[in-house]
């Protein structure tokens, strides 16, 4: 069985975000991604595979070998990795308002959201919610840099400053007029809220926000503006769960 041109033109109209959303669908891309994706309880729409034999112990109906050629035709990567697949997005779940929540307001870098998914995922937040102008986690290249972790975090969109205005949680902030985070004691339920990647908290979702914290420079010249976010999220979060049981 070769690739329609069907299929390709539905896997090529999946890298916008308008036709994942139309369709209910997205893709992930080679053997370690896929195969953390097909560990989960993500539903297969489709496997294009190189090499059939990999994928032996799928119901072969939604398996479909395919030419190297024709895999290089519906690939972002420049040198594809035998195998694509086509999985259905998953139904919002609604958002657990407990331990320790991070909130993200309108990050616009894929692989940063892919990182700090991740990065939820090696911490144990289990919740994140995201602003509606925070890219697509569905963004192919979302995708491939949580390396599976997505299907381990409940990822919600929502109108951050209602939310915010709203939990009953905590909330904190990076920001560097914040409390030094080093020297400040952190409670185990909060949300942990991290901005944009140029201009940081919009004004809106600061002026609700309770609390701020700064990671404090060490460096002798002091010239470094700023973290990158995804950096910044992980020392955050490891400053939360210091002292918390495993």
């Amino acid at each position: 069985m070769s690739l329609s041109k069907n299929q390709t033109k539905l896997i090529n109209s999946l890298r916008q975000k308008k036709y994942r959303q139309e369709n209910g669908l997205f893709v992930a891309e080679g053997i370690k991604v896929v195969n953390e994706l097909l560990n989960s309880d993500l539903e297969i729409e489709r496997i294009f595979t190189t090499e059939l034999g990999i994928f032996s112990e799928l119901d072969q109906t939604k398996v479909v070998e395919i030419s190297e050629a024709e895999l290089k035709k519906v690939s972002t990567f420049k040198t594809p990795n035998k195998v694509l697949g086509v999985f259905k997005i998953p139904s919002t779940k609604a958002i657990a308002e407990e331990g320790l929540v991070l909130a993200l307001d309108t990050i616009n870098d894929p692989g940063n959201l892919g990182t700090i998914v991740r990065l939820c995922d090696w911490f144990g937040i289990e919740q994140l919610v995201c602003s509606t102008d925070t890219v697509d986690c569905y963004n192919q290249k979302v995708i491939q840099s949580t390396m599976g972790s997505i299907t381990r975090v409940n990822i919600v969109y929502a109108e951050l400053k209602d939310f915010l205005k709203n939990t009953k949680l905590p909330t904190f902030t990076a920001d560097m007029d914040g409390d030094n985070v080093y020297q400040t004691e952190l409670p185990k339920e909060a949300v942990l809220v991290m901005g944009n990647e140029a201009n940081g908290i919009s004004e809106e979702i600061n002026n609700v926000i309770q609390s701020k914290l700064t990671i404090p420079r060490f460096g002798e010249t002091q010239k470094t503006e700023s973290l990158n976010v995804a950096t910044a999220t992980a020392i955050l979060l490891s400053e939360f769960k210091r002292g918390t049981s495993i």
